[in-house]
């Protein structure tokens, strides 16, 4: 789709390749920080294959909310695989040289990975909302069969709407700037060196923020009232907490995703004055979330905690 589309436009394209110049401001000590970004990296990684594989060798953790738990950690392995190859490589080899389909390319896995996210978010809110208020429609309405379909939706709502960011961008015109004062093809660093008019590429994606990661966060915080006052409504405070223990580890996760994008969407009014803050905000994004999800689950929820000492042979 995106050699069609250089192909379709390379009259319009007056350069061939972008430069990233990494992280605006540091250039002369930016290599230090490829030795945090590297780790956090693997620990990604790492922390992401150990849940699958203990949702995959555990009987017990074979139920929905881990079959989604298991999807958002290969989405969390994906998001920062797709920046951190090119980020270390910019940072270590000072390949800063990307081509244009493979920057629009990128860009595309970027939106892609990020409303996967948000998705596999609401389709967990959902679990958690009908196993806390309709528990006797649980095991008919959250099976297998609920967790193939809800993400064959999510997969096919948010890698087609994606589609549009890469295509508006390959249709601008670049003249003769090339650098782009980021480590990554973000849509606002890419746009800004087109000479033509950009609106339309600003207009769809405040469009694909408020209609997809606005209605999603709608639903998350529909599903918690709902959750809340139902569990509000118990008479045993045992069993309010035991209902809400469920929900803890969901909800730091998506109090601290979502609390990332408000701060990277307010940042970028510093982008003149302070520019490396938006850039390091839109890398350590795609990073730390990945990283810190397993962590929390592991620590926060006892099945799978006990599935993590039975991996590892320590006592449980």
């Amino acid at each position: 789709m995106l050699q069609d589309l250089r192909d379709s436009n390379s009259s319009k394209f007056q350069v061939s390749e972008f430069i990233l110049l990494g992280f605006p401001g540091i250039h002369s000590w930016q290599h230090w920080i490829s030795l945090p970004l590297a780790l956090l990296y693997l620990l990604a990684l790492s922390a992401n294959i150990l849940i699958l594989i203990i949702i995959n060798k555990e009987a017990t953790l074979h139920q929905p909310m881990y079959h989604f738990l298991g999807i958002l950690a290969v989405v969390d392995m994906g998001m920062p695989t797709n920046i951190m190859p090119k980020i270390l490589a910019i940072l270590w080899f000072n390949a800063k040289s990307i081509s244009l389909p493979e920057c629009f390319l990128q860009m595309y896995a970027i939106h892609t990975f990020m409303l996967m996210e948000s998705g596999i978010f609401v389709c967990m809110a959902i679990d958690r909302y009908v196993a806390i208020c309709r528990p006797l429609h649980y095991p008919s309405i959250i099976n297998k069969s609920f967790v193939v379909k809800a993400t064959v939706f999510m997969i096919l709502r948010n890698s087609l709407s994606s589609i549009p960011v890469p295509v508006l961008a390959a249709q601008r015109h670049y003249c003769s700037k090339n650098q782009i004062k980021h480590c990554l093809c973000s849509t606002l660093g890419v746009t800004s060196l087109s000479c033509d008019d950009k609106r339309i590429n600003s207009v769809y994606q405040l469009l694909l923020a408020w209609t997809l990661m606005g209605s999603d966060l709608g639903l998350i915080i529909i599903s918690y009232v709902l959750i809340l006052h139902s569990v509000l409504k118990l008479h045993s405070a045992e069993a309010a907490s035991k209902a809400l223990s469920t929900c803890t580890s969901h909800l730091i996760l998506i109090l601290f995703f979502y609390t990332i994008l408000i701060v990277l969407s307010v940042t970028h009014g510093a982008t003149k004055t302070v520019p490396l803050i938006p850039v390091l905000l839109n890398v350590l994004e795609n990073v730390i979330p990945p990283a810190l999800n397993p962590m929390v689950y592991a620590l926060k929820n006892k099945d799978l905690r006990h599935g993590l000492y039975k991996f590892l042979k320590l006592n449980y």
